[in-house]
């Protein structure tokens, strides 16, 4: 695929096929992620494979439960009131309801982390960051790879983070180091729903030339 084609169409799939994952194209993934910028060049990823139907399972029920107080929380809260008018919403919490009702039966999940023992003074040595940002910005661009990767060869994904909230359950079932952080979980497979085109804000709306407030606008003749 062009790659602006897979840029364009690339969206969140919380639905998948039952079908299985090839090895060869999970490791194309992986290893279009390696290829990704990182502070220091230290490269201080690491990516659970997850494909064992009991751990899977186990990894569902936690997710639900953890989908669940959250919906909770954001229906007392009205947590999502600054976007809950907007066209997208609805659909988007459905599909999220449907990943998290189903996130057991996912083919594939890859559980993409972050080493600290490679981070240098990135990290304090006892569990924190002296620069998240750097940090995090050592495995998120790794992240965003392996998603576009999965899209151009035609296979569904999407970024969650819901795992959070049972990191502890979830280092024991994976047996992460201590120096590992499980920073964001991708479920993988053949998608249900179709991809793209995706409607996002226009470049006009959030592109700004020197200061902010002042419109970046495409000069005539360049």
């Amino acid at each position: 695929m062009d790659f602006f084609d897979v840029v364009t169409t690339q969206r969140a799939i919380r639905r998948f096929r039952p079908d299985p994952v090839p090895d060869v194209l999970v490791r194309r993934l992986l290893a279009a992620a390696t290829r990704a910028p990182s502070a220091r060049g230290a490269e201080p990823w690491g990516f659970v494979v997850v494909r064992d139907a009991a751990l899977r399972a186990e990894i569902g029920r936690l997710y639900l439960q953890a989908w669940e107080a959250a919906g909770t929380f954001t229906r007392e809260a009205d947590a999502d009131r600054d976007v809950k008018e907007s066209p997208h919403y609805a659909r988007m919490m459905r599909g999220a309801d449907d990943l998290a009702r189903s996130l057991a039966t996912v083919p594939v999940l890859i559980v993409c982390c972050l080493d600290h023992a490679r981070l240098g003074p990135i990290a304090d040595g006892i569990g924190g960051l002296r620069a998240p940002g750097a940090a995090y910005a050592s495995i998120l661009p790794a992240v965003q790879n392996l998603l576009l990767a999965a899209r151009a060869l035609g296979l569904g994904s999407t970024l969650t983070t819901l795992h959070r909230v049972f990191e502890s359950n979830l280092r024991v079932g994976l047996g992460l180091p201590a120096s590992v952080e499980p920073v964001v979980l991708v479920p993988l497979g053949f998608p249900l729903d179709r991809f793209g085109p995706t409607r996002r804000r226009a470049v006009e709306e959030v592109a700004h030339l020197d200061r902010w407030g002042s419109p970046f606008v495409v000069r005539a003749g360049t």
